[in-house]
């Protein structure tokens, strides 16, 4: 059994943040759809220190516990600030880590993927955040991927750091930084990290049906499974995910019809969340090519959904499709979401050279959440 802290985790199934993506709206969809435990979008410790206004409104969370939140941070001093403020405004009830991100705005100032290599300061910056959480009996997690490249793999290393910082588990992104989101992730990097570490360990990569994070348990041996790319546009998988890990054969399998109403749903969290129609049905327009995938539906009419701006034209659009249409099993199993080429890693000039170097980079602290 899964636990975080005094929760239980069941099923053993965690979703991941991504930017512009796992909002309050779209995680109380998830969480009707399923079960598990729904983190919000990754926010830079300096800007929820500072009081941005984007941030704070980035970690606003409904009445379900527990709240789970995500902090990048590369300057130990300036996360531990910002997991102290979480303690003393009681923002929330676990604190994730971000180890994993390989967008270049973040690794070229040596945070995300990148930090892992400097093992001073990647367990100076957990071992800030682990002793401001734990006197309010706060976990904290580390999320993180095997390396910067191929030549230079993190994962075992800093696993071990992280564990001895005390963190609650690690979760490991089969992929380098310099993958991205190319190719297959390597389930037996996490088999050997689950084999190296005492605290659990969850693995992430590739799970896209419920069936594939029973196959990586079996493969790895890992406590549980982190689901990114493959919820977008399905949030039911979820429900699948439930049902696999209890030993249940049944899938959802939503007609078009029941597709539709699921798409209206989240626009209308959405609109609530942002307190305007017009605003909630713009930041779901690119949800529409997920949740529509497969099914034979004009482009026109595609192009309309992607271009609506109030939930009354939208359901208008939505009642146009056919309702008896069924899910396209083609699609199943399938890469979604984002998918690109490998590429070099952007880093900070030097920052292989050192490893035992823990002097935090210039401007490394970004000021803006997200990415």
């Amino acid at each position: 059994m899964l636990t975080l802290g005094r929760y239980t985790v069941d099923p053993p199934v965690v979703l991941a943040p991504m930017a512009g993506i796992t909002n309050v709206a779209f995680r109380r969809l998830c969480r009707e759809q399923g079960a598990g435990l729904f983190v919000g979008e990754m926010v830079t410790t300096r800007a929820l220190v500072e009081r941005n206004v984007k941030t704070l409104r980035m970690i606003e969370f409904d009445d379900a516990r527990p709240r789970s939140l995500q902090l990048y941070g590369v300057d130990p001093a300036t996360v531990r600030k910002a997991v102290e403020m979480i303690v003393d405004e009681d923002l929330a009830d676990h604190v994730d880590l971000n180890f994993g991100c390989p967008v270049p705005k973040v690794t070229r100032k040596g945070g995300g993927s990148a930090l892992p290599w400097k093992g001073r300061l990647f367990g100076s910056v957990v071992g800030a955040a682990v002793e401001a959480a734990s006197p309010a009996g706060i976990p904290v997690t580390v999320k993180m991927r095997i390396g910067i490249d191929a030549q230079h793999l993190t994962y075992l290393e800093a696993g071990l750091i992280a564990q001895e910082a005390g963190v609650a588990w690690v979760a490991l992104h089969g992929r380098t930084a310099a993958d991205r989101y190319s190719g297959t992730a390597d389930w037996a990097a996490i088999a050997r990290l689950k084999q190296t570490l005492v605290i659990p360990v969850l693995g992430n990569g590739d799970i896209w049906e419920a069936d594939d994070a029973l196959r990586m348990v079996a493969r790895t041996g890992v406590d549980g499974v982190v689901v990114g790319r493959g919820c977008l546009g399905r949030p039911w998988l979820f429900a699948d995910l439930a049902a696999a890990f209890a030993g249940r054969a049944e899938r959802v399998m939503p007609s078009l019809g029941e597709v539709a109403g699921i798409m209206l749903r989240h626009a209308e969290l959405l609109a609530d969340w942002y307190g305007s129609d017009r605003d909630g049905v713009i930041d779901f327009r690119k949800h529409v090519a997920w949740y529509l995938k497969g099914f034979a539906i004009g482009s026109a009419l595609r192009q309309r959904m992607a271009m609506a701006s109030s939930l009354d034209e939208l359901g208008g659009l939505l009642a146009m499709l056919d309702p008896h249409a069924p899910y396209p099993t083609e699609v199943l199993g399938q890469p979604r979401g984002r998918t690109n080429s490998p590429a070099k890693v952007n880093l900070p000039e030097g920052w292989l050279d050192d490893r035992e170097d823990d002097r935090v980079p210039d401007g490394a602290e970004l000021p803006d959440s997200g990415g």
